[in-house]
């Protein structure tokens, strides 16, 4: 006995036609549903709005150090380590934040005398770094001079990082409202209805680089004693943000 699983054999012959006109007839009905066809034609806008807030500035980051000129680098090496150690007292007494060390040298000098090298010495530096509250920071320079500070390369003014903080989100909000407005103003121009929000990109709440003073306002200055403080004022940062948003429609 015999048993064929497709039947006879007129029946074997008409079945894979059958069965291309049955997938044509899905593929048919799959296009013309709704929800695929809705999905399928999915029309996004992308906006990306900016926010910025500036928040006033009540530190300063100051690099100051102590510098020495000497026959032998023993010598040299020891007087710097002397006043440094001064120095870092004196901050350290006045509770300065972040204090640490930026920089160690040692190097020697030489004379030059048609062409002829002659080596005349040696100078050493030690540079270090630290946060203080702005309007403490000009009597602190001051004393740190008479201390033993001979060299002042660089001052920036900054923010506290709770203030920072505060801006980075409320400078995210702005940005979030600002794209939010141009979609707004996109659709009621061309007569449109947003949907929802399809995606969301913080492309960053960052602050830029501290505001540094002049390159020539305070490198290598001295203070000489007075009866007044060295005026030290700051100033303000600022705070960007960005934010994209996809709005289906």
């Amino acid at each position: 006995m015999n048993f064929s699983w497709f039947g006879s054999d007129s029946t074997h012959q008409n079945y894979w036609p059958a069965v291309a006109a049955g997938i044509a007839m899905v593929g048919i009905l799959l296009a013309a549903h709704p929800v695929l066809a809705q999905e399928k034609q999915l029309r996004t806008l992308t906006v990306t709005g900016r926010g910025t807030e500036r928040i006033p500035t009540t530190l300063t980051q100051v690099r100051l150090g102590v510098e020495a000129q000497g026959k032998t680098a023993n010598e040299v090496q020891q007087e710097v380590a002397r006043r440094s150690n001064t120095v870092v007292s004196l901050l350290r007494s006045r509770q300065v934040e972040r204090l640490e060390t930026t920089g160690i040298n040692l190097s020697p000098t030489y004379r030059y005398d048609n062409g002829v090298q002659t080596l005349t010495g040696y100078t050493a530096s030690n540079m270090v770094s630290f946060r203080i509250q702005t309007q403490k920071v000009g009597t602190l320079l001051d004393d740190a001079v008479k201390a033993g500070a001979t060299r002042i390369d660089g001052i920036s003014f900054v923010a506290s990082d709770s203030a920072i903080a505060s801006a980075q989100k409320l400078a995210l909000q702005a940005a979030t409202q600002d794209a939010k407005s141009q979609a707004n103003a996109v659709f009621s121009t061309l007569g449109l209805t947003a949907r929802e929000v399809v995606n969301i990109q913080i492309n960053g709440a960052f602050t830029p680089p501290p505001r540094p003073l002049p390159a020539d306002a305070m490198q290598g200055k001295t203070f000489a004693a007075a009866p007044a403080p060295t005026p030290v004022l700051g100033g303000e940062q600022q705070v960007e943000a960005a934010v994209t948003l996809q709005i289906s429609y």
